[in-house]
């Protein structure tokens, strides 16, 4: 059974990279991803959230059609994230990640010129009916399903929902444009993630068809963008979006928004923008409690087909507090041990299962949550830190990953190193300087495609900490 487990994985991945072509398959997959089988799903375990999210956003569908080529099965996906294959990446794989997201291929540009306005170039997954509704996200969810039901006939517009990693803001953004085409189907609408509209927009550049670019997007009911922080350091493309807000607000139509950091905490956005994004409601969507949890983890049962007892729902929901994709990747791994073992799910089973979890992914999630801030305000991606460039704004950037990795989880010199792809001296003169510029209450400056900018290191810091909800810890003494 196991080697034949193993055969289709592999027959799986000879499949994508038939598909993909070398080199996306050497830069995103060879050395960096695993592939598993649990019941009806396949995991995608990346080791950091960078790679996770690319790979989900770019590749899903490749990766489904890939697996029913050789199974003749339809299976969901879900990715987890695992910082040991961080140890098996190649040494310059790291820069090609870099340079591949800087400089992505148009392919989904082209694909997304030529469909329709109200179609996104892959199926929307996400629901309203089926998002976990608690005090965390509550007015967040009020918020999506009031624009569903009166697309800019509320106050939500412009709706800007920010948030941390795997808490749900896609499936919120996702299930407002299914609700809407279910309930109002002659609305015109458009979801696109930051990164597609960006290529559109080059691509459209390079081909000289700005006009037809503009007559997709300034024309529709609903614009629908996540990941808008993608924008940040990218002065055309905001110049291009704040006209496009300009023209569907004047038409009196909707806008909805979402991004891992709230607008002002997205350095490299003109003001102009960013007082756009707060004319309207900004919501937050905070980490799940304890209630939240529970019922996700139940609804994830159910979509496996598999029972779960209420106290093996309860040790998981407590021991794993941080995201949703962490709570179903800690359920799928309780599953496969039991398939694998072929015992019932029982608590001591799923408590072993946990053990390993928590000790394994709990300070690498945290460590993903700092690169994506950090990163996000300097205009960067986790993969440029873990590059070997050493501009000032990466070396900064880096530096304060490293300082805050160091004083709110439990990760060792050595680990933190390891994770980014550096050795731990490195860490240890990072976290020095970092200090010292605290200790002398001095700014930090740094060049950005719109000009140098200046910040007080304590100020940023706190700013930081306190959007990974750790509140005003920043040591200057």
């Amino acid at each position: 059974m196991v080697v034949g487990v193993l055969e289709t994985v592999q027959s799986v991945e000879t499949r994508i990279a038939d598909k993909l072509g070398p080199q996306r398959f050497n830069t995103w997959f060879k050395n960096s991803t695993r592939l598993e089988f649990v019941g009806g799903c396949m995991r995608i375990i990346a080791p950091n959230l960078f790679v996770s999210e690319w790979i989900e956003r770019n590749f899903s569908t490749t990766i489904c059609e890939a697996a029913k080529d050789v199974t003749g099965q339809d299976f969901s996906l879900v990715f987890a994230l695992d910082p040991k294959l961080a140890k098996q990446l190649g040494r310059k794989q790291p820069d090609r990640q870099a340079e591949f997201a800087a400089n992505n291929p148009e392919r989904l540009a082209r694909q997304q010129r030529r469909l329709g306005p109200a179609q996104p170039a892959y199926p929307l997954r996400g629901r309203l009916d089926d998002f976990v509704v608690g005090a965390s996200n509550q007015l967040a969810f009020t918020a999506s399903c009031e624009v569903a039901q009166n697309p800019a006939k509320t106050l939500n517009n412009p709706l800007f929902i920010h948030g941390g990693c795997g808490l749900g803001k896609t499936h919120l953004l996702q299930g407002i444009c299914n609700r809407i085409r279910e309930t109002h189907p002659q609305t015109t609408w458009r979801y696109v993630s930051g990164e597609e509209f960006t290529n559109d927009y080059i691509c459209s550049v390079k081909s000289h068809e700005e006009s037809a670019f503009r007559e997709r997007y300034r024309n529709l009911d609903v614009l629908v963008i996540d990941d808008v922080h993608f924008f940040a350091n990218k002065r055309a493309t905001q110049e291009e979006f704040l006209h496009t807000l300009k023209a569907i607000e004047t038409a009196g139509k909707q806008i909805v928004l979402a991004s891992d950091a709230p607008p002002k905490m997205i350095g490299h956005f003109s003001e102009m923008l960013i007082s756009r994004f707060l004319s309207g409601r900004v919501v937050r969507i905070e980490s799940p409690d304890l209630e939240v949890r529970a019922n996700v983890l139940r609804d994830q049962a159910k979509r496996l087909g598999v029972e779960v007892s209420d106290a093996v729902i309860q040790k998981i929901a407590e021991r794993l507090c941080s995201n949703i994709r962490e709570l179903n990747g800690a359920l799928l791994n309780v599953v496969a041990q039991a398939q694998l073992t072929k015992q019932p799910i029982t608590l001591s089973l799923a408590e072993r299962a946990i053990r390993d979890i928590v000790r394994q992914n709990a300070p690498v999630v945290m460590l993903s949550d700092i690169e994506s801030i950090v990163t996000i305000f300097f205009g960067l991606t986790p993969p440029d830190l873990h590059t070997s460039r050493k501009s000032r704004p990466v070396a900064l950037a880096r530096g304060i990953v490293m300082y805050l990795a160091r004083k709110h989880t439990e990760m060792s010199y050595p680990e933190i190193g390891r994770f980014m792809g550096k050795n731990h001296s490195t860490v240890i003169l990072a976290e020095r300087r970092i200090r010292q510029m605290l200790q002398q209450n001095a700014n930090a400056t740094w060049l950005t495609p719109a000009g140098p900018k200046e910040r007080n290191v304590a100020v940023l810091m706190t700013e930081m900490e306190e959007q990974l909800g750790l509140g005003r810890k920043t040591e200057v003494a």
